[in-house]
């Protein structure tokens, strides 16, 4: 029997061999929950070393009940379903994989992009239902020469940025907190507000903090063209919901797509999804074959490193690592 164990919240692809096989190596086996619910975690983690989680809530509560828990490792990039600010009081490093599915998402914002801007789905309805007619997407305007802002300048705004330019659209950027970046990368540093009033297409590339909630709301979203396209692929909570939908509703723009709701399962019959200018996927942007295993591997080569004594690659809350407890770590590594 293993020596350590890592509790695995939760995974949406077909097996957890690739994380079972990092993990092995460093004498820890894995314990996979059945529903994600927090009483069953609750219960499952009390044994636990170590945590690896999708989509799953890790509450405080959660955290808590883990008497020999070590770690808790993300699988992905964005930590907002894991109580951070709790781990990092009891002293438990919180990681992520913030370097992975950079090409999936880029491309996934663009077929969003391309989709609605060539009205590629509304074609396609026409064609079943017997409507040949070049007329049922019109107007349709030349993607080339147009405008696309990122909201949001981190790995994937950066990786967008460029093969959006290989479609020959000219790219302005906000982000307050790396504007060199964006500038390093050629690309034109604006305000949010010159962004949604500029940009023919919108993409949000941000993290969900209590800073972007809501982030692209009302006002913003009345304040674009009504030619405009938003794209989001990073958090539903980031753009409001409710005013999406009346801007769908009542043309305030032209379309958008959308890889993120809240909830993350819309119900079938939620009137955003009634809306004929939406695209909508199920939060799949990160998905390739290729991505899919580099996030096992990398979780979970993040969660072997504290179990065996060595620093992760990525540490969301670095300052737990100054602590005592975690003197020893080989800091040579990661």
């Amino acid at each position: 029997m293993s020596e350590k164990t890592v509790l695995v919240t939760d995974y949406t692809w077909s097996s957890t061999e690739a994380e079972a096989a990092v993990l092995a190596a460093v004498g820890a086996g894995l314990v996979v929950a059945e529903t994600g619910e927090e009483d069953e975690l609750v219960e499952l983690v009390r044994e636990a070393d170590g945590i690896l989680t999708c989509f799953a809530k890790v509450t405080g509560r959660v955290i808590r009940a883990g008497e020999r828990l070590q770690v808790i490792g993300r699988y992905g990039i964005g930590t907002d379903n894991i109580d951070v600010a709790e781990a990092t009081r009891i002293g438990i490093p919180v990681t992520n994989v913030p370097a992975y599915c950079l090409d999936e998402v880029a491309e996934h914002a663009l077929a969003f992009l391309l989709a609605l801007a060539r009205g590629v789905c509304t074609y396609d309805r026409g064609v079943r239902e017997g409507d040949w007619s070049l007329t049922r997407a019109a107007p349709i305007n030349r993607i080339a020469g147009r405008t696309l802002g990122i909201v949001g300048f981190g790995k994937i705004g950066l990786t967008l940025a460029g093969k959006a330019r290989g479609l020959g659209l000219d790219v302005i950027a906000h982000d307050p907190h790396v504007p060199e970046a964006v500038r390093d990368a050629g690309v034109e540093s604006v305000s949010l507000e010159a962004l949604c009033a500029r940009a023919d297409f919108i993409s949000v590339h941000v993290p969900l903090t209590p800073e972007t909630q809501g982030l692209i709301g009302e006002r913003e979203l009345r304040s674009m063209k009504a030619t405009a396209i938003v794209i989001n692929t990073a958090r539903g909570d980031i753009v409001d919901q409710d005013a999406l939908l009346e801007a769908l509703r009542k043309r305030w723009i032209a379309g958008a797509g959308i890889d993120v709701f809240v909830p993350e399962r819309l119900p079938a019959d939620h009137p955003l999804l009634a809306q004929a200018n939406l695209v909508a996927t199920p939060h799949v942007a990160f998905y390739s074959e290729e991505s899919v295993h580099d996030l096992e591997v990398l979780a979970a080569e993040n969660v072997a490193a504290i179990l065996s004594g060595r620093r992760p690659t990525s540490v969301v809350n670095p300052e737990v690592l100054e602590l005592s407890r975690w003197a020893d770590l080989d800091r040579d590594q990661g």
